[in-house]
C-alpha cells in the first residue's frame, strides 16, 4: 500500500517547519483511516519472514522470584534487547522494506518521541534510504543523539504548541518523502505484531499457553499488532493496555467505547506513552479485542524499573516498564495464570536511570 507521492524539491538545511495547528486538534487523516483495510494474521507472518535476519528474535524470560511475587507464571518479552532497544524497529523495517525504488529515492519522514525515530532511522540506514524525523524538543537526549547517529535528520518541535503530524506531512508534501506513521499504518502494525507471533511460539516451546498479555500503549500499534497475531491462534487470550496515569486514553476509551483524548500535554516520566488519543486505525482493531486497561503511577514505574535491574538484570526505560509496573502493583489479577509482560523498550537516559535506582 503506497503513500501519495509528491514531486520532490530540495529541502534547504536552514528551513524550519512550523504549523499554527493546535496540538489538541484531531490527529491525522481519520476519514481514510476509517476505511483502510486492516492488517491480517497473514500480514504478520509475512512481516516475520521479511524481518528474518534483520530483527532479533527477543527472549521470552521467566524468573522464579517474579512468579513467587505474583502467584503467576510470568513470561517477559524482552524487546529491550531488540535492535535500537525497542520493538519499534520491527514495524519501521517492515514498512520501509516494502517501498518501491521510486519511494526509496524520495526518502521517508516520521514523527516520534524517540523509539520510532530510532527504528525508522536504523531501518532507513540499512536499506539506504534518507530519513527525516520530527521529534519533540524535550525528547530524551539519548534518543535524539542515537537517531542522529543513525544518519537521520532531526527536526525539533514544541509538543504543546505544535502538531508533529502536520509538520511531518508538510515536509512530505514539500519534498516528496514517504510518511512512516508511528502506529496508524497497516504495515507498521503487522511488523509490531511479530512480537506476539514470537511470544506464542516461545510459550508453546515452554509447554504453556498464554492467558493474558500486558502491553504498554501509546498510539496502540503494538497492541493492535499483537492482537492480530495472537487472537487468530488463541482467541481466549486476554489483552490489556497499560499507560501512565493522566495519559490512559486507551483505558478510558475501552470503558466508553469511543476514542477518548488526554487533557494533559505536559512531559512525563513515560515519555514514549504520551499519545493524545488512540490511533484511528489501531482503535478499529483494539476496541474489539481488549479486555481492559490499567493506569500506573510514576512511583509504580520506578519500582518496576528498579526490580528489572536488581532482580531481572535488565535495563528498562520508564515506558517499557509500564506493563511490569501494573503487574507488580497488583492491578492485574494474575494468580494462577500465564501472563506475558511486554518490556517494550530499554532506551533510558543514564541520569534518569541512576536517579530511579538511587530512589530519587
Amino acid at each position: 500500500m503506497s503513500n501519495l507521492l509528491y514531486e520532490r524539491r530540495p529541502m534547504p538545511d536552514n528551513h524550519t517547519w512550523r504549523t499554527a495547528t493546535a496540538k489538541n486538534d484531531m490527529i491525522g487523516p481519520t476519514d481514510a483511516l476509517e476505511t483502510m483495510p486492516l492488517p491480517t494474521a497473514a500480514d504478520v507472518r509475512a512481516a516475520a519472514a521479511r524481518l528474518t535476519g534483520w530483527a532479533a528474535n527477543t527472549p521470552l524470560l521467566r524468573n522464579s522470584l517474579l512468579d513467587a511475587a505474583t502467584g503467576a507464571t510470568v513470561l517477559l518479552k524482552t524487546e529491550t534487547l531488540q535492535r535500537t532497544g525497542s520493538f519499534k524497529f520491527r514495524g519501521a523495517f517492515n514498512r520501509l522494506a516494502q517501498l518501491s525504488p521510486h519511494e526509496r529515492r524520495a526518502g521517508v519522514v516520521a514523527w516520534s518521541s524517540g523509539n520510532h525515530a530510532q527504528g525508522v532511522a536504523a531501518a532507513a540506514a540499512l536499506l539506504g534510504i534518507a530519513a527525516t524525523i520530527v521529534m519533540p524538543a524535550d525528547a530524551p537526549r539519548l534518543k535524539v543523539e542515537r537517531t542522529r547517529a543513525l544518519g537521520a535528520k532531526v527536526i525539533p518541535y514544541d509538543r504543546v504548541r505544535e502538531d508533529r503530524e502536520q509538520i511531518g506531512r508538510t515536509i512530505a508534501a514539500e519534498t516528496g518523502a514517504v510518511v512512516v506513521p508511528p502506529y496508524d499504518d497497516p504495515h507498521v502494525i503487522a511488523g509490531q505484531g511479530t512480537v506476539g507471533l514470537e511470544a506464542m511460539a516461545q510459550a508453546a516451546a515452554m509447554g504453556v499457553s498464554i492467558d493474558d498479555i500486558l502491553i504498554p500503549a501509546s498510539g496502540g500499534g503494538l497492541t493492535a499488532g499483537i492482537a492480530v497475531a495472537v487472537k487468530s491462534e488463541r482467541p481466549e487470550t486476554r489483552l490489556f493496555t497499560v499507560e501512565p496515569v493522566g495519559y490512559d486514553d486507551h483505558r478510558r476509551s475501552w470503558l466508553s467505547s469511543a476514542r477518548e483524548r488526554n487533557s494533559s500535554l505536559a512531559p512525563a516520566l513515560c515519555d514514549a506513552l504520551l499519545a493524545a488519543t488512540p490511533g484511528a486505525l489501531t482503535w478499529r482493531i483494539n476496541r474489539r479485542v481488549l479486555s481492559g486497561g490499567y493506569a500506573v503511577t510514576d512511583s509504580e514505574v520506578r519500582t518496576a524499573m528498579a526490580f528489572g535491574f536488581e532482580v531481572l538484570k535488565l535495563v528498562i526505560e520508564p515506558s517499557g516498564a509500564a506493563a511490569l509496573a501494573a503487574l507488580l502493583a497488583g492491578h492485574h489479577a494474575a494468580t494462577g495464570r500465564v501472563v506475558v509482560v511486554v518490556l517494550s523498550g530499554g532506551n533510558v537516559d543514564g541520569n534518569i536511570f541512576a536517579a530511579v535506582l538511587n530512589g530519587a
